[in-house]
Formats: C-alpha cells, sequence, structure tokens
C-alpha cells in the first residue's frame, strides 16, 4: 500500500450498490481486506465510517487507499475473458434490450451459472454485453435444462430496481410446460408449503432437510424440494396460478404456469404435487404412464416476461420454443395460438 489515499464518486448508476462490491470493482481485494479497511477507517464514506453492507446512493464520496500496483490494477478477470464464439453465441441469444435491461433465450442444457462440473454457462459469458464500464448481471434464475427468457441488468442500480421488481407480483412471469397427463381440476392456484432436502431413506420421510452452512458438494445432484408445513425450518410457503391449454387426450397437456413465488424448483414440485409431473423431468417424476414416441429433455419454458413500468406501458418479452418442446408439440397436435396473442390470456 503506498499510504496515499484517492476519493471517488458513487454515479447515478451504482447508486443502491453495497460498498463492498463497490469496492471490488476497483481493486483486487478480498472480502477480509475490505473488511480490515473499514474497521481501520481506511475505507470511508462522505468521511465516515462505514460498514460492508452500506447501500450507497448517487453522489456519496467514497475514500479508497491508493494499493500497491499489483493489486490495485483492474486487470480483466479470468471470468470476464470470452471467446469470440461465446461472444457471438450469447448475441445470438438477444430478444430485448433497452438502457437498463437484456433479455436472453437462454437454450435448454447450458447452466447460467457455473459449479463444479458445469464448464460452460451464460454468466460466463455477460462480459461480452458489457459497456467497458459495467458488466451485465443475472436478475434471476433458470435450471440448467429450463429454456426461455433470462432477464440481465446493465449496471448495478438497474439491477437493484428489476430484482426488486421480480421479487414482487408487479412482474408477471409465464411458463409453458407439457405434463404426463392432464391436472385435474383444469385450472386453479396451487399452495403449499416447500422444504429443500435431499433423499435419504434412512429417515423418517424419505428425505433430510439441509443445512445451507453444511451442504456439500456432493449432495448438490441429490437436493430436492419436499412437502413441508409451516413452522417447519427452511420451509417456504410457494403459489402457483395454472391453466390448461390443450390436451392429447388424457395422456399429455399444454400447461401455463404463473408463479407468484420464487422457490427453487418450485413449478416442477407443483406439477408433481397434481400427479402431473413435466415430461422428460426425472427429478419430479409421476407414477403416470409416460407417453413414448416424444422428443427427450424437461418440457418447462420461461415463455414470458411482463415487466410494469411508470407513465408506459409494460414491456413484453416472448421467447420462442425450443425445439424439443417444438417437436413434442407437432407430435401432439398443439398450436402455439391457442394460447393467444397476450402471454397472460390463459390465466383471464
Amino acid at each position: 500500500m503506498s499510504g496515499q489515499i484517492v476519493t471517488e464518486t458513487v454515479s447515478e448508476k451504482e447508486a443502491d450498490t453495497r460498498l463492498d462490491r463497490w469496492v471490488k470493482r476497483r481493486v483486487q481485494v478480498s472480502q477480509g481486506q475490505i473488511e480490515k479497511m473499514l474497521r481501520t477507517g481506511q475505507i470511508r464514506v462522505d468521511g465516515s465510517r462505514a460498514k460492508a453492507n452500506t447501500r450507497l446512493q448517487a453522489g456519496q464520496q467514497v475514500r479508497l487507499p491508493i494499493l500497491d500496483t499489483e493489486s490495485s490494477r483492474p486487470a480483466q478477470k479470468k471470468a470476464d475473458r470470452v471467446s469470440q464464439e461465446d461472444r457471438e453465441f450469447i448475441r445470438s441469444l438477444i430478444l430485448y434490450e433497452d438502457d437498463e435491461m437484456i433479455a436472453i433465450n437462454k437454450p435448454a442444457g447450458i447452466a447460467v451459472q457455473g459449479g463444479s462440473g458445469q464448464g460452460r454457462h451464460i454468466d460466463g459469458m455477460l462480459a461480452a454485453l458489457g459497456d467497458g464500464e459495467h458488466r451485465p448481471v443475472l436478475v434471476h434464475r433458470l435450471d440448467k435444462d429450463t429454456s426461455g427468457v433470462l432477464l440481465l441488468a446493465k449496471y448495478p442500480k438497474a439491477a437493484a430496481q428489476l430484482s426488486e421488481k421480480f421479487r414482487s407480483r408487479d412482474m408477471s412471469k409465464v411458463y409453458w410446460a407439457v405434463t404426463v397427463g392432464v391436472p385435474n381440476p383444469p385450472f386453479g392456484q396451487i399452495r403449499c408449503w416447500m422444504v429443500k432436502g435431499i433423499e435419504d431413506e434412512n429417515e423418517e420421510g424419505g428425505y433430510r432437510i439441509i443445512n445451507p452452512k453444511a451442504r456439500g458438494r456432493r449432495d448438490a445432484d441429490r437436493e430436492r424440494m419436499f412437502r413441508s408445513a409451516q413452522g417447519v425450518e427452511g420451509a417456504r410457503h410457494s403459489i402457483t396460478d395454472y391453466a390448461v391449454v390443450s390436451t392429447a387426450g388424457q395422456k399429455a397437456a399444454w400447461v401455463a404456469m404463473k408463479p407468484e413465488t420464487g422457490r427453487m424448483h418450485q413449478l416442477r414440485f407443483h406439477m408433481l404435487e397434481m400427479q402431473t409431473s413435466i415430461l422428460g423431468d426425472f427429478k419430479y417424476q409421476c407414477r403416470r404412464e409416460v407417453p413414448q414416441g416424444l422428443a427427450p429433455g424437461l418440457h418447462l419454458h420461461a415463455r414470458a416476461l411482463i415487466i410494469p413500468r411508470q407513465n408506459a406501458k409494460p414491456i413484453k418479452i416472448v421467447a420462442p420454443l425450443p425445439p424439443h418442446i417444438k417437436q413434442t408439440f407437432e407430435a401432439l397436435g398443439f398450436l402455439e395460438q391457442e394460447a393467444g396473442k397476450d402471454p397472460l390470456a390463459p390465466f383471464v
């Protein structure tokens, strides 16, 4: 450390960013180093001491120590180096873009974020969509085998605002699925308590609740949601509106779903609760006979996002069907126009 200091002004685009994240975008330091510099007063906000989780506001002055050349250089992270092939790939997925956000059509089979054994993933390509100052960030997640609309924020303030809208019921999310069997009744709302656990035949009820702090990597493939009750540790309430759009006799159905909450595997679990699991879902599989001769893969697609705006019409982003679901639609005689032009039509 040189002993010198520098003061930077928080920009409008970085308003509502946590202080520790704001610092990490400027200097290569660990969380522990940031905590130490905050405790010793080397990092200050408007001349006062602050905490790592302090939310910055536009116009505030942040005092930073100038570190040695190696640690202060904002060198391009390995995760931000994107091949030309991946640059072209991620840009080909863009469905919508404005000053605040980008929406892409995530293909089935590619993970949103990296992890043990994941390899290529969407998050690793996002630097290719940046403006040189800010790297787009994920607003939400989709399972690896789920396709459809994935929303990205272009800068920190937009990320905070869009994340809040996504968590609220103001933003509508519409998913399409092909189910094994036909839900009965054909439309309604599913409400239940869910808890994350791992399958364990030695435990009563067939599962063991996961302690996130003690979770091991090798348990990841065994993680799933189980029916629970209010008051159980880790239990979360979940709500999904659903409507059957079309059927192929009693062997399969095309179901539109509108989640009101955003729990892990919520839609997949809720369809299992109806005893009509999603076609191609081997984690949440009902006992019904699976139709043969249909395309392989999970038949769950994030069809649309309807994003509210002040003093303007909502933004409607619609993702075309992926090849495997389109093939199944053709095989079962489902016609996309049956759902209507408005993504919310099945729920009216």
